[in-house]
């Protein structure tokens, strides 16, 4: 298949470019740039009417409703815009203390509505501010979410798009309405998104084609680590989901790596173009075009997840039988590292409080496994990376090294309604996926922060 026969099969929703499964219904982000650009109007009248009665506004969404916000905001450099994606007790408690709920915006932002971590936040925050005003919603139409915010008169309530998979979504409700309450001019970014589109169009000339085909043809070649180049806003943060989610599956995949050296032959080096903010809205498509070009050259489906449920569901299995897991190490760091091979990579999964001090340490101990394995490393904080790059962790090939790191997690923090709170929840998430990668023969082992 040519280049430009590839670019006009996925503009004419051809599913055969990939699997010829369901991969049709998944492509609504293609046009999502024209769609929501007539809605800015609205989203801009939204946020104004916020700014007038709230001080800060809080995101409790995961994976795909929280990166691209999470992108933007550092991108942007909003400090009165919070991002909650961990169920770790002492994160709730302190970003509880930093703000004025009753002078705060709550946007829950989940595709399905039923988001177990984003819907504990919600409960949790609820109790203290239950008032509609103080309220807003990002969901699929439909869903219990939706249902939830209609009944508590929500201030607003903004329909997902059913066609785009929550890691395609920056571009849409769920990047756009954080953004417009950052103060960012979306139409602008819309705008910027709208012209690389129209460039991904392209038979010649195409950035989308050009970085898919690198991606794909350098995974040919044995080159599946992506060294991603660092950028003020994180944006590799929002890259690693789309890349591992979309193509770790069926024993093959991409294994995103920012801020990594491209030094070594397992390795491509893939750029960032953000030298301005508002070019975050084209890079936001180029990559998700990429995504698109890079899943038909490996012959998976790009827009499926099915490991995923995994983790999820050993969650749950834990949690139904009451007891609370105790988080023991199991082996060591360095008898992990002596386990990796060439071609392997190191994956730090850090179950702790997100704070500066533990990022460090996180880093530090990220630098040891380098140093021990020759290998990328890359990591991540639990839960986030759950639904992140916790589908190539299991649906990806075996070349993974997994280290989870755990803390005191202190007291607990009660989640209304819940017959759990937060600290048994993010201990059941963790013992979770430490069964569920070990059932799939992954190497993996388990220690405390003070170990790093």
């Amino acid at each position: 298949m040519s280049s430009s026969e590839l670019v006009e099969r996925i503009w004419a929703r051809d599913p055969t470019v990939w699997t010829g499964r369901d991969e049709a219904h998944w492509l609504g982000w293609l046009d999502e740039p024209w769609r929501m650009r007539d809605d800015v109007d609205l989203l801009l009248q939204f946020a104004y009417d916020a700014a007038a009665r709230v001080d800060s506004v809080v995101l409790l969404g995961m994976g795909g409703s929280s990166l691209a916000p999470e992108v933007i905001r550092r991108t942007f450099a909003d400090e009165s815009f919070h991002v909650l994606d961990t169920t770790h007790p002492g994160a709730i408690r302190a970003l509880a203390a930093a703000i004025d709920p009753s002078r705060t915006l709550f946007v829950t932002a989940s595709k399905s509505g039923s988001t177990l971590e984003t819907r504990s936040h919600a409960d949790f925050f609820w109790e203290q501010v239950p008032r509609g005003e103080n309220w807003a919603a990002i969901t699929d139409p439909g869903s219990s979410l939706e249902q939830l915010a209609l009944e508590r008169g929500f201030s607003g309530v903004f329909a997902g798009e059913p066609s785009i998979g929550g890691r395609y979504s920056a571009l849409s409700a769920f990047g756009m309405v954080p953004a417009a309450l950052m103060g960012v001019d979306i139409a602008r970014l819309l705008d910027r998104a709208k012209e690389m589109a129209e460039a991904c169009r392209l038979g010649v000339g195409n950035p989308g084609l050009e970085l898919g085909c690198s991606l794909g043809e350098g995974w040919r070649a044995g080159r599946d680590k992506i060294a991603i180049n660092p950028s003020p806003g994180g944006f590799g943060l929002w890259v690693e989901q789309l890349l591992a989610e979309s193509t770790g599956k069926e024993g093959k995949g991409l294994v995103p790596c920012p801020g990594e050296s491209a030094d070594g032959s397992d390795r491509q080096a893939q750029e960032v173009r953000v030298s301005d903010p508002y070019e975050l809205g084209q890079e936001f498509f180029r990559w998700e075009f990429a995504t698109a070009v890079a899943g038909s050259i490996l012959g998976i489906n790009p827009f499926d997840q099915p490991d995923v449920q995994s983790a999820k569901d050993r969650t749950k299995e834990i949690l139904a039988t009451g007891r609370d897991q105790q988080l023991d190490p199991t082996g060591s760091a360095d008898e992990l590292f002596a386990l990796a091979g060439p071609g392997d990579y190191v994956s730090i999964q850090a179950f702790v409080n997100p704070t500066e001090e533990a990022e460090q340490a996180v880093l530090r101990l990220a630098d040891r496994a380098r140093s021990a394995t020759g290998c990328v490393v890359t990591h991540g904080f639990g839960p986030r990376y759950l639904h992140s790059t916790g589908q190539l962790h299991k649906g990806g090939p075996n070349t993974g090294v997994f280290l989870q790191v755990v803390d005191d997690f202190g007291d607990e923090l009660r989640i209304p309604g819940q017959p759990f709170g937060f600290g048994k929840l993010i201990r059941a998430q963790a013992a979770g996926d430490f069964e569920s990668l070990r059932e799939r023969g992954r190497r993996v082992a388990r220690i405390h922060i003070e170990e790093a």
